[in-house]
């Protein structure tokens, strides 16, 4: 794969003096104001911020969150020596299902697709943006028509929200460090599938969480690999080769960041 293809699947972090990496936020606004308020204190220009995904759904402030994280990446490059390149946003489940939502008209079971999304945090999603879900699964249900007007009208009210458009069309499948032009840590969504290559993941970095604690031996060529949910909400998790750091946020748990430095490796937690 050619650069300038990999460059708009993955962030290449350099060689950073910190990592500050925040897990799954789900819709909890409150927790995320005051990890921002904790990163704000600490961050410096050669550090990098980067936002694991799945930034809504569950919690009932999704619209709040993406207001926050616009703010905070103003407040950020208002810092002198930060750049917009310091900071990145990885693609996660609720990103890719608010996707979905938009085109649900091309999907072959709309109906089932959208009753399993709605039971996957997406229905706190549509209603903290006022999208009711049974006008969608009512839509769905009378037909294409019904439904391409009903997602042309979801489109219409996203995209008047100000920076939300463009905020969730510029997110990375995953990051990574390089020491010595060699990559080393790797930072993910959910999951990955070992036995492929980094390019060929495709959504499996979203969805292919479960078996994540199972990795014994690093990823090859990266030495460690960093993720922010964890579907099966096992908590903080260290070792030499993975960290999951998801503490449950929208679950009923604290928002976590770590930082890290550019090996991967951990030397802060920090809770909201």
């Amino acid at each position: 794969m050619c650069n300038s293809q990999r460059d708009q699947k993955f962030r290449v972090l350099g060689t950073p003096n910190r990592i500050w990496a925040v897990s799954a936020i789900h819709g909890d606004c409150t927790r995320l104001e005051g990890l921002h308020n904790a990163i704000y204190e600490r961050i410096t220009p050669g550090d990098r911020l980067v936002y694991l995904g799945n930034y809504t759904g569950y919690g009932d402030q999704s619209h709040e969150v993406i207001d926050e994280l616009l703010a905070f990446r103003r407040a950020v490059l208002s810092l002198p020596g930060m750049k917009p390149k310091d900071i990145t946003y990885l693609r996660g489940g609720q990103e890719e299902m608010m996707h979905i939502l938009t085109q649900l008209q091309f999907c072959k079971e709309p109906v089932d697709t959208l009753l399993w999304m709605l039971g996957s945090g997406m229905s706190n999603t549509m209603k903290s943006y006022g999208i009711c879900p049974h006008e969608g699964i009512t839509a769905a249900r009378e037909g294409i028509m019904s439904l391409t007007r009903w997602t042309n009208k979801i489109r219409a009210a996203l995209r008047r929200q100000e920076g939300f458009e463009a905020f969730m069309t510029n997110h990375n499948r995953a990051a990574f460090t390089k020491i010595d032009n060699a990559e080393s840590a790797l930072f993910v969504n959910s999951g990955l599938d070992p036995s492929l290559p980094l390019e060929e993941q495709e959504d499996r970095l979203w969805w292919q969480g479960e078996e994540f604690h199972a990795m014994t031996g690093a990823y090859k060529p990266f030495e460690k690999v960093i993720r922010g949910f964890d579907p099966r909400h096992q908590g903080v998790q260290l070792n030499c080769v993975t960290a999951s750091i998801d503490g449950g946020c929208g679950f009923g748990g604290p928002l976590v960041a770590a930082g890290l430095d550019a090996k991967g490796d951990v030397f802060e937690l920090m809770e909201a």
